[in-house]
């Protein structure tokens, strides 16, 4: 890569509020200096004297007027500032976003102002008024920070040190990469860096030492290594303390949750779940041509576990909670009591690419339960099936309300509503009558004296009605309880829609983006989404990951992520239609008539004046020795020349041990052949069938060639026998990859068009 020009370039400016959000290392300064930074002297690499260097003893010689003459080369990329404090002298390294700052002002990010030791009170926007007792009293002086242009080297490594105990994320990687490629130009030995994880905590680290070495580091355009290091063995114990007593809380004890695991189609799985706790469990595969059944069983109550589901994909990658999911069940399954059931057809657009299904198992929390309650786990069964449509069409009652058959001698109970003897009816109405009690809004039958009728409910907003204080509380919370979206403006009164939004278009939903493969918000505007989008399918970030350029591996142009599948498929289309190359018609020879480029290009040869040189249909290096520079208009010197090669191969051989030359006493011997003649006599009656032809470009011919074209078309033929090409491709592919069969097997997957 060509060393960055360097520009020599200092101001100073005043520290001021931001009205917009800066993130990173990122500086707004005004228009001004971009002006004095593309005026200022540049320093180009490896500079030598040329004949416009300035001469002072030449009156029209000006360095004013030569300065213009180093700034051809133009500013670096990326910009890189070092930014000073002049009050403490603390400095911090910047990369800059825009030019669109207040003359003499520069807007500083969060991590900026705290590495220069600026609290936000020192700073105040010019907007901000001023009180009238302050009026009298001298304002405090704003901080002046001098800007110098100074470039950094690209970064190899640099070490983090955690500022607090206990930071075990899943992923550093990802929360890495995606923090300093989208918010950092430079870093800077001994700031401290924030990086935000998905569930929306904040980790800090210490910014401690780099490869190379130095006070910065550039981490645009390069492969950074890093370590994560404690800060002392106090600190590294006390992580290992905490990860400990996680991993022990989650293995579950015989008073608390089960520990989440990987479960199949073929066994149950039994666990208990802690009120307010979530037992993970994932089902990797199943037979998707069917449909699936999660039910979990075993259940005391209908309102105390339940069961969420959620399929994995590039789409979807959180885990099952209750106000994120695709998939519920809250209540019984008709007819079975202790049973929720979730069924999923086949044909669910929810499973198109689902590499597995998350499963969570959850126990809802009452406020007013009572500490030991809390403490009691509760158990259930999970098991995942696969059934047959038969079944599937066939779940549920079958037996209709009202359809129940009884006798003539029975009677129906006007209170209870059941079917009893009439010599017993009278009897059995008193009872009733005083002992249980019918509600006239749904219909079922209580005991006067139960709780059960004690605790009765009916919700004045829906259908929904209960027996208990936890069967209202957890409707009320999860139908008629207001719930704020932690990652945008979305409230909504039911958490089964917070859910659907929490699944669908919420900025916050963790997709794995198919660009920079890493597990981010999908970002966007959820009421608004922008019309390309919509049209291409994918997310805001990925629109604007996808924007980032590459080269195209086929044809080395600059194609834009989210294009190169289009950009690639039009390669496919162009590649159905090529024409196959002609090849050489001699057939030990692996050479094709006008040559071969890695890109795929048919005719590089000819193109560059190296083609065949005849009308014969031989290749150049076959051609050569049969070429005179003799006026042959007929052809027959041609064919004299022809006819001796052929004499000279069958009498004498031509001596190389790897020839494989069925017309050549060497080719011959070496494959333990038997010669076909010793003399002229003899041979001639056998070449005459090849010298008749020797003009039909469609007939072969049989002559010697050196060792790498014979073993390239060995090659060839080998990688023709397996049938998915033509012969004529494998030729051209062995030909540009140089014998290499993986090599040419790739070309081939390329370049050339399989057979139909």
């Amino acid at each position: 890569m060509a060393e960055q020009p360097v520009v020599r370039w200092s101001a100073t400016f005043t520290a001021t509020a931001s009205s917009v959000d800066l993130k990173g290392d990122k500086i707004i300064l005004p228009q001004s200096a971009l002006e004095q930074l593309l005026a200022a002297p540049t320093k180009a690499p490896n500079s030598a004297a040329t004949f416009t260097a300035f001469d002072p003893l030449n009156p029209y010689a000006d360095p004013q007027h030569h300065a213009p003459q180093q700034q051809q080369q133009g500013l670096p990329n990326p910009l890189m500032f070092r930014l000073v404090n002049q009050a403490n002298g603390n400095t911090v390294h910047a990369g800059i976003r825009e030019f669109s700052a207040r003359e003499n002002e520069v807007l500083l990010s969060s991590y900026l102002m705290e590495a220069l030791g600026i609290s936000p009170d020192q700073i105040a926007s010019k907007d901000t008024p001023i009180d009238a007792e302050d009026a009298h009293n001298e304002p405090s002086p704003a901080p002046q920070i001098t800007v110098h242009a100074e470039p950094l080297p690209k970064g190899t490594y640099v070490r983090l040190r955690p500022l607090e105990a206990g930071y075990n994320p899943d992923d550093w990687k990802s929360l890495l990469e995606r923090q300093l490629r989208e918010s950092f130009t430079t870093l800077t030995n001994g700031a401290f860096l924030s990086v935000r994880g998905v569930k929306g905590e904040t980790f800090r680290f210490l910014i401690d030492q780099f490869r190379p070495e130095g006070n910065g580091i550039c981490v645009v355009d390069t492969d950074l290594e890093v370590d994560i290091e404690a800060l002392n063995e106090e600190q590294a114990r006390e992580t290992m303390r905490q990860i400990m007593a996680k991993a022990q809380t989650s293995a579950g004890t015989a008073e608390g949750s089960s520990v989440g695991q990987e479960i199949n189609i073929w066994k149950a799985i039994d666990g208990r779940v802690l009120p307010g706790d979530y037992v993970d469990y994932e089902l990797p595969s199943w037979a998707r041509s069917r449909p699936l059944v999660i039910e979990i069983s075993e259940l005391g109550d209908e309102h105390s576990v339940d069961l969420y589901v959620s399929p994995r994909s590039s789409r979807q990658r959180s885990l099952p909670r209750e106000s994120e999911h695709v998939f519920g069940a809250f209540t019984f399954a008709e007819g079975e009591s202790g049973v929720k059931r979730i069924t999923i057809l086949s044909t669910n657009v929810e499973l198109e690419e689902a590499e597995a299904l998350l499963i969570s198992v959850h126990a809802y929390d009452h406020p007013s339960q009572s500490h030991d309650s809390r403490n009691a786990p509760h158990p259930f069964r999970l098991r995942a099936r696969n059934i047959t449509a038969s079944q599937n069409d066939a779940a549920g009652p079958t037996t209709q309300g009202g359809a129940e058959t009884h006798g003539p001698d029975e009677e129906q109970c006007k209170n209870c509503q059941q079917w009893v003897p009439k010599r017993t009816i009278i009897l059995h109405e008193n009872f009733c009558r005083r002992n249980n009690i019918t509600c006239t809004e749904c219909g079922k039958v209580f005991q006067k004296s139960s709780v059960e009728w004690e605790k009765h409910w009916h919700c004045p907003h829906d259908e929904a009605n209960g027996s208990s204080e936890i069967s209202r509380s957890k409707h009320d919370h999860m139908y008629h309880s207001q719930h704020q979206c932690l990652a945008c403006p979305f409230e909504t009164n039911s958490l089964s829609d917070l859910a659907r939004h929490r699944t669908a278009i919420c900025p916050g939903k963790i997709i794995l983006c198919r660009f920079c493969h890493l597990e981010v918000p999908q970002e966007g505007d959820p009421f608004n989404p922008s019309p390309e989008s919509l049209v291409s399918g994918l997310s805001e970030h990925e629109l604007a990951d996808g924007a980032r350029t590459t080269d195209c591996h086929l044809c080395s142009k600059i194609i834009r992520l989210r294009d190169m599948a289009t950009h690639l498929k039009h390669h496919e289309l162009e590649k159905a239609h090529r024409p196959k190359p002609d090849v050489c018609r001699n057939a030990n020879c692996g050479r094709t008539l006008h040559g071969v480029g890695k890109n795929g290009t048919i005719g590089t040869g000819t193109n560059i004046g190296q083609g065949p040189g005849n009308d014969i249909g031989l290749c150049s290096l076959c051609f050569s020795p049969l070429y005179v520079s003799l006026h042959d208009p007929e052809g027959k010197a041609l064919k004299r020349r022809i006819e001796r090669k052929y004499l000279s191969q069958m009498m004498t051989g031509c001596g190389k041990r790897w020839c494989q030359n069925e017309w050549c006493k060497t080719g011959r011997a070496n494959a333990s052949l038997e010669a076909k003649g010793a003399s002229t006599q003899a041979v001639l009656p056998m070449i005459k069938p090849l010298m008749d032809t020797f003009r039909d470009t469609q007939t072969p011919m049989y002559f010697c060639v050196d060792e790498s074209n014979q073993r390239r078309r060995v090659l060839a033929e080998m990688l023709a026998s397996e049938n998915a090409w033509d012969l004529e491709w494998c030729i051209a592919a062995c030909e540009a990859e140089g014998g290499s069969l993986d090599k040419a097997r790739e070309w081939l997957m390329n370049w050339a068009p399989m057979k139909e």
